[in-house]
Parts: structure tokens; sequence; C-alpha cells
């Protein structure tokens, strides 16, 4: 008796990679297209400075004494890593950067939900919303100072746990509390125009299948909003917390450092502003442009987000 073996079909296969679409080729030249001149001329534009910052890091260089200028390689960068200050620095900066990210990724959604399914005063709902983005951030941060004054503020009236002459800049938790609601009123909006925009890419016909299901909103919300919105979120996060990792506008305005509230960019500022200490300042500068990418790589690490299965391609 003998067997007959079927030859394997198609369907069997295992698959290593996805198969990409014709349109999803199509759509990827035309992208690098449009971007190229861009990115030409930002690489134009930056590329000095940044090689000018990485020449200057290796050399012990201030503009106090501009002809004493002399090569000592990396020890610019040993004598960063190996300061406390500039760990404490960062330990804030990312302080700053996880807590207003998240406090705005939830109310910036919230807005976004409201943008998005108001009917009545669409247009006056969404700029109200959207003012605070409008202002320049040291106007805001003027602003947010004047009412933390404990001298003339009107914070600690309405909070009257703290008491009237409570200080919020005389130390280092309250300070840094009252920098972050200025970053997260200032920054909000921004992060609901991006949700506002992966909201409209939601399909309503999910929603209501989702409904007539019987799912609950927060099923709804869990298990058709959020994962549909993966790669909007992403951005949004990503954008803002690249930002927020750069903070320093409100630090100078608000505090202008003190009381252990610094960030990073504001530890380069003083270095090389402040004490005209450019081989410092070009190694920190340079210290914090590796770690924005490394804060980059892991977000996008984190959301493992397939932008061609965002677009529904195959």
């Amino acid at each position: 008796m003998t067997t007959v073996t079927a030859p394997a079909t198609g369907g069997h296969r295992r698959a290593d990679k996805p198969e990409v679409s014709d349109r999803a080729r199509a759509e990827t030249r035309l992208g690098q297209r449009l971007v190229a001149p861009a990115v030409i001329l930002m690489l134009i534009v930056t590329a000095f400075p940044m090689l000018r910052a990485i020449y200057l890091s290796t050399f012990d260089y201030a503009l106090t004494a501009p002809d004493d200028r002399n090569f000592i390689g990396v020890r610019n960068y040993v004598t960063a890593l190996t300061d406390p200050l500039f760990w404490q620095t960062t330990g804030v900066t990312v302080l700053y950067m996880v807590i207003t990210v998240a406090i705005e990724l939830v109310i910036g959604f919230i807005f976004a939900m409201v943008m998005h399914r108001v009917i009545f005063a669409r247009g006056v709902i969404r700029t109200s919303i959207l003012v605070p983005y409008g202002i320049i951030t040291v106007v805001s941060g003027f602003a947010w100072q004047f009412a933390f004054s404990y001298q003339n503020g009107f914070i600690n009236g309405w909070l009257p746990f703290v008491g009237d002459d409570f200080n919020w800049f005389g130390q280092t938790g309250s300070g840094i509390v009252a920098i972050m609601v200025s970053e997260i009123w200032k920054t909000t909006p921004f992060m609901s125009l991006l949700l506002l925009a992966g909201l409209a890419q939601v399909s309503e016909d999910m929603i209501e299948a989702a409904k007539v299901d019987g799912a609950t909103w927060t099923q709804r919300l869990t298990k058709v909003i959020l994962p549909n919105m993966r790669a909007a979120i992403m951005v949004a996060v990503l954008f803002r917390a690249l930002d927020a990792y750069r903070i320093f506008d409100n630090i100078f305005v608000m505090t202008a450092g003190a009381v252990k509230t610094e960030s990073i960019s504001f530890l380069t500022y003083r270095q090389t502003i402040e004490q005209f200490q450019l081989g410092m300042g070009s190694a920190l500068s340079v210290l914090l442009f590796l770690s924005v990418l490394l804060v980059a790589f892991l977000i996008v690490k984190l959301f493992r987000v397939d932008l061609a299965q965002a677009r529904q391609e195959s």
C-alpha cells in the first residue's frame, strides 16, 4: 500500500515576514521624497553646531581665557558622569518628564474626547482648550510664578491647608510641583490636539458594533478606542516626552534652578553661559543629546507600533 503525500500548499507555509503591499511601498517612497528636503536642510543647519560641540567637549576651554585651550579628550565626560550633581539633575529631569507627560496624557485624552464628541459650539470649545498652548512659555511661566507667590499670589488662598505664607519656591518638592503645574497647563492642549487626530481615525462602525454586542463604555474604551489609537498615543507621548526632557523656560523663570529644581538643560546653560565653561558645557549638551535619543528609542520600543498595521495595510 502506497502513501501519497500531498504537496504543501501556500496556506501551510510559515510566513517569515508579512507581505508589504505595493501601496505601502509607494507611500514609503513618496514619504521619503517629501521629507528629504527638510532632512537635508536640518542636517545642514544642525550638523556644524553638533560637530562643533563634540569638538569643544574634548577641550578644557573657558571664555575667560580664550587663548588657554588644552586638549583633554573625554575628561569632561568623565567629570560630568562622576559628578553627583549631574545625576541629581538627571533624576529631576526624568521626574519632570514622567509625571507631566502622564498627567497630560490623561487630561489631554479627556479634552480630546470632549472636542471629538461635542456637537454644539465645537469651534468655541476647541479654541478655548487650545488657548494656553498659544501663549509664550516665558509669559506663562511669569504668570504661574505670580500665582504661586506667597506674597501676592492666589494659589495659597485656594489651598487653605498650605497656609497663606507658604513659600512654594523655598523647597525642592513644592518648587518642582509649581514648575510641573505650569508645564502641564501650557502643553496639555498640544497633547489633546494629537490625541484628537488619533480619535478621528477610530471607526465609528467598530464602536457601534461593540455597543450592539453589549460592551460597556469601559470595554469600548479599552478594547476598541485605545488599541486603535496606539500609533497616535505613541506620537503624542514621544513628542511631549522629548520636549519635557529638555525643559528649560519654566525653570529659568520660576526658580532659576534654585533649591535643586534645575534640569540637565539648565545645568548646561549654567556651565556654558553663566560660568563660561565651553568645554564642560559642550560635553553636557552632547550628553543631553544622547539621553534624548535614548528616551526616544525606549518610547518607540515600549509601544511597538506597526505603522503599516495602523494604516490597515496588509
